[in-house]
């Protein structure tokens, strides 16, 4: 009764004048049983519907109708919690009264509820079957004064500035906040009616001081008012740039069609643009008609049409290559022959090559003549890309390159057809764009490296680019006009030249870099590598100096290579050590010795091959193509008991097994001659093998060697320790030529060897040897396996001996 009493002084407070209803204190009872709600906090003050469907909600709801009870809202802090327990409910929660409630078919119900005050829960006193909590009455912290006042201005103020953005609030909510009188009914009345999250409603429900609980719901409201503003700002600039799209295209049609009564030029200002352009350039008749029907095509086009991006995109490459634009070549060759000079040392045949062209040009000015298509082959290090900078520098012309290592994709030559999106010329014709003359010198790097998929073989599409009989009128799928490429200087650069095309590698002029020797090595050191790294390191002359010996043993004792690339990084390294001692004082200046190496370096990493002493029969030096320069290659062979098998280690390739079997035929021929037991096959396993097994070997020019190695082995003579041998053999007994000769000379120097013994039809490919290393070895020219025999073992008393074999003497071919 008591309760009821309670609720009718409330409601007849509420209609009481403000004075009198703030002396009235409304009475809370001590308990309320809970409704907990999902993704929802509600306010005091404000009368709002609520969905019931949960069982204990609906027997509160039966409840609060039969005793005329208050009810406490509560909001979860899960919203999936079906069943909540003490941990899933807010502590804080409001006073509600039923106002009305309105069953629904489903058998749930909708209830109209009147928030009366703030409560916090003291302490859950059941759960089941309805939860009811005790509770504690909130007040208001009460904050008068200017500022307050003028907060709740502000926040109405805002919230009408939010109702006029917003599409979900309307009139009646703005007059429900502008008639509120109570400044913390107005921050409540503001945060109900806004769409804000339930962690944030929740926390504005808990400020209990108004003055904080206003500059909280103005701070939100302000995040939303600033986010609705932009938003309109984005959706107005949209519609007024499409507004704008659509006022040009109708005016720009008017103007077409005032245009065409008056029977004047309908061109647009871009298409004008193009034919001043045009008249600029000096371009081929085909050119210039295609660009005409290209230029008429696109002024009848839609500036907004995807495809006058693309014909516009067509004209600029057009109007930009340099279809007659070509720089003057540097006719002399004094000069030339100065600039290739100075950028790099040796290399006497590319550069007499060039000056020869140069000499051409100069006779043949008036008429041109057709660019060399040069190939420069050779092992990594040895200058080939640089070479090609030294060469347009020293004709005066623009200079390209274009990788290729990796190129699977025929379009990269020859471009996309202008059908594909973001079709582009191909890499010839964006190159020359990019030198703006149609006659640099254009280095195709990596030629042996270039790939063939799905996609197309990019190595067929160059036939025509190198073929100077059909690149005169080279046609790239995007440009579909010929363009000239016979003015164009190309050079190619390959580590190899088996992976290039046979059809390719007859297009073009094939130079030989081979490797260098080490005097040549000091010398691009001494003039090159030693200046470059001085300044890169910011070392002067002073400060760093290197003795001769110690760039040596750089050469050969931290290096094996054939060109100078990690010789470089050795300087470097040194440079590097040198600059830190400077900069902490510890050096005012270094003399780089052979002793001062290690410091910089550390231990010597290769040792040379010094020719092995050949104690035991079955042992032959022979010479070694690589890669990275030549190398001496040692055979050995050994015999065991056995049914005459012949076994071969050390990653032998067919070719070298069957030089192997042909030298091992060729004794069984000739055993009775060599004094060598007939049925020693039917005895003894024969096993050839060749040291350093890791590395793959093929190629017929150990023949020689191996057929050496089996006759010692067989014969029981010793191979002479200081002689060097290479060739291929025949059944009969010939010696046949063979290549690499320079590289396996070098490494025979390298490794202190004295004689070489070389196939007869080599003789005249010593021509290739640098003059001090032909005077520093004896060689020997065989025609037939007896005579390399004949030299290279040595009589069978020095063999039971332990004497070392004298000179060869007259039998030795010097050059």
């Amino acid at each position: 009764m008591s309760r009821k009493k309670s609720v009718e002084e409330k409601e007849k407070d509420s209609r009481q004048p403000e004075e009198s209803r703030e002396r009235t204190v409304v009475n809370i009872p001590e308990s309320f049983p809970v409704i907990p709600v999902r993704n929802s906090v509600f306010f005091p003050k404000q009368i709002f519907p609520l969905a019931v469907g949960r069982e204990g909600s609906l027997l509160v709801l039966q409840e609060a109708q039969r005793e005329n009870t208050n009810v406490l809202i509560l909001a979860q802090q899960e919203s999936t919690v079906e069943t909540p327990k003490q941990g899933d409910l807010q502590l804080v929660g409001t006073v509600t009264r039923v106002l009305k409630i309105f069953n629904l078919p489903d058998g749930s119900k909708n209830v109209l509820l009147q928030g009366l005050c703030r409560a916090r829960v003291l302490t859950f006193l059941q759960f089941d079957p309805v939860i009811r909590a005790a509770t504690q009455r909130l007040e208001d912290e009460k904050a008068a004064g200017i500022e307050v006042e003028a907060l709740a201005t502000t926040v109405k103020s805002v919230f009408q500035r939010l109702v006029e953005l917003s599409n979900e609030l309307t009139d009646e909510h703005l007059s429900i906040v502008l008639n509120m009188e109570d400044a913390g009914a107005v921050a409540d009345s503001a945060a109900s009616l806004v769409t804000l999250p339930v962690t944030e409603k929740q926390k504005i429900l808990e400020l209990l001081n108004v003055k904080d609980r206003l500059n909280k719901v103005h701070f939100l409201l302000s995040e939303i008012v600033q986010r609705l503003e932009l938003g309109a700002k984005i959706k107005s600039d949209v519609q007024d740039e499409i507004n704008k799209t659509q006022r040009e295209y109708y005016l720009r049609e008017q103007l077409k069609a005032i245009q065409k009564e008056l029977g004047e030029n309908s061109d647009n200002v871009e298409v004008c643009e193009f034919r001043r352009r045009m008249e600029k350039v000096k371009l081929p008749d085909e050119v210039r008609k295609t660009v005409e029907k290209e230029l008429e095509r696109l002024s009848k086009m839609n500036a907004a049409a995807a495809e006058y991006m693309v014909s516009r995109t067509y004209l600029e490459w057009l109007l930009e290559l340099p279809w007659s634009v070509s720089t003057e070549d540097n006719l002399d060759i004094s000069k030339a022959r100065e600039v290739l000079e100075h950028d790099h040392y040796g290399l006497g045949k590319v550069k007499k090559r060039i000056l020869e062209y140069l000499a051409v040009r100069k006779l043949k000015q008036k008429e041109g003549m057709r660019g060399p298509i040069l190939c420069f082959v050779g092992p990594p290090g040895v200058g080939k890309t640089s070479l090609g900078r030294s060469i347009a520098n020293a004709l005066g012309r623009k200079f390209v390159r274009m990788s290729l290592g990796g190129v699977h994709d025929e379009a990269e030559i020859r471009g996309h057809r202008r059908t594909y999106i973001g079709a582009l010329p191909g890499r010839i014709i964006q190159g020359i764009k990019k030198a703006g003359s149609n006659n640099p010198v254009f280095m195709l790097d990596e030629v042996d490296k270039i790939g063939m998929d799905f996609r197309g073989d990019p190595a067929s599409a160059l036939l025509e680019v190198l073929d100077p009989e059909q690149n005169s009128t080279f046609s790239d799928h995007y440009i579909e006009l010929q363009f000239d490429l016979s003015n164009v200087l190309f050079i190619a650069t390959a580590n190899m030249l088996d992976p290039i095309p046979p059809a390719l590698r007859d297009r073009m002029e094939i130079i030989e870099m081979p490797s260098y020797v080490e005097e040549e090595k000091l010398q691009i050191a001494k003039d090159f590598l030693i200046p470059k790294q001085r300044k890169e390191h910011g070392l002067t002359d002073e400060l760093i100096r290197f003795d001769d010996d110690a760039v040596r043993r750089m050469i050969t004792g931290y290096t094996r290579e054939a060109g100078v690339r990690s010789l470089e990084r050795r300087i470097a390294d040194v440079c590097r050590g040198v600059a830190r001692e400077v900069v902490e004082g510890k050096s005012e200046g270094t003399q780089v010795t052979l002793d001062l190496l290690t410091r910089y370096l550390g231990q010597q990493k290769f040792f040379s091959d010094v020719a092995e002493r050949l104690n035991k029969p079955g042992i032959a030096t022979g010479m070694a193509w690589t890669p990275v320069g030549g190398e001496i290659l040692f055979i050995e062979a050994t015999k065991m008991k056995g049914k005459g098998n012949l076994i071969l280690t050390g990653q032998l390739g067919d070719v070298m097994k069957e030089s192997a079997q042909a030298a091992l035929s060729y004794i069984s021929s000739q055993a009775e001659r060599l004094g060598i037991d007939e049925s020693f096959r039917e005895h003894y396993d024969i096993h050839i093998h060749v040291p350093a097994g890791a590395t793959p070997k093929d190629g017929p020019s150990a023949g020689v060697t191996m057929l050496t190695a089996l006759t010692s082995l067989l014969t029981g003579r010793l191979v002479r320790n200081d002689l060097t041998m290479t060739g291929e053999i025949t059944l009969r007994g010939a010696v046949l030529p063979i290549g690499g000769l320079k590289e396996k000379v070098l490494a025979a120097h390298r490794a202190g060897l004295k004689y070489v013994l070389l196939p007869e039809r080599n003789r005249y490919d010593l021509e290739e040897i640098p003059q001090h290393v032909r005077e520093s070895l004896q060689f020997f020219f065989v025609k037939e396996m007896e005579e390399v025999l004949q030299i290279a073992l040595q009589p069978r008393e020095l063999t039971r001996g332990d004497r070392q074999a004298e000179p060869i003497g007259d039998l030795a071919i010097t050059n």
